[in-house]
C-alpha cells in the first residue's frame, strides 16, 4: 500500500452500570470503541461521557487515558487493533474530526441509536452519534468500508470481528506498555 500509515481502534470495557447493561444484552466483551491516530493513544476520539463523573452528559469527546473517564475506572479492559490506511485517508479522517472539534458543543450522544442497533433498525438523528457509529462513519467518509452496513448499525463487536484489523494488545488498559510508561 502506497504511503502506508495506520490508525488504531481501541475497544474498552470500563465495567460501569451502563456498559454492564449493554454487555448483558450483546454478550460481547467490549462495548465502547475509540479511534486513535497513534499507537500510544495520545490522540483518541469517540462519543461518550463529556465529564467523567456524569454518565448522562454524552457527546463528542477527545478522550484522555491519563486524566479522563478511564482514570475513574483503573480496571478497564481493552483490545487494541491497528488498521492499515493511506496517508490520504488519515488526512481525510483528521479533517472530519476537525469539523467535530470546531462544533464540539453541538454534538450529543445517540442513545436512541443504541436502542435501534438492538432491533437492527438505524436511528439517525442530526448532531448525534454513539461510539461505534462515530468511528464507523469517520472511516466510511474517509473511503474505508469495513462492512456492508450503515454506520448507525455498526457495533463495537463488529470492529473486533473485522478481518482487516490487526490485533496489537489485549488486557488491562493501564498495562498496555505505551500507556503504562506515561501513566504512573
Amino acid at each position: 500500500m502506497m504511503n502506508q500509515a495506520y490508525v488504531y481502534i481501541l475497544l474498552t470495557d470500563t465495567g460501569t452500570l451502563f456498559t454492564r447493561s449493554i454487555k448483558k444484552y450483546t454478550k460481547a466483551p467490549y462495548n465502547h470503541v475509540s479511534l486513535s491516530f497513534d499507537p500510544g493513544l495520545m490522540e483518541l476520539y469517540s462519543f461518550g461521557r463529556k465529564k467523567p463523573s456524569n454518565p448522562l452528559n454524552g457527546g463528542f469527546v477527545k478522550e484522555d487515558v491519563e486524566f479522563g473517564t478511564y482514570r475513574n475506572y483503573p480496571g478497564t479492559t481493552c483490545v487494541i487493533y491497528k488498521l492499515p490506511v493511506t496517508a490520504r485517508e488519515v488526512e481525510k479522517m483528521r479533517r472530519i474530526i476537525g469539523v467535530f472539534q470546531k462544533k464540539e458543543k453541538k454534538w450529543f450522544y445517540n442513545l436512541l441509536g443504541v436502542l435501534g442497533v438492538s432491533i437492527n433498525e438505524p436511528v439517525e438523528i442530526d448532531s448525534t452519534y454513539f461510539c461505534s457509529q462515530f468511528v464507523s462513519d469517520v472511516l466510511h467518509r474517509s473511503g474505508i468500508r469495513l462492512w456492508d452496513k450503515l454506520p448507525s448499525l455498526v457495533t463495537p463487536d463488529d470492529f473486533r470481528q473485522s478481518e482487516r484489523l490487526e490485533w496489537i494488545y489485549e488486557g488491562k488498559l493501564y498495562d498496555y506498555e505505551p500507556v503504562k510508561s506515561r501513566v504512573k
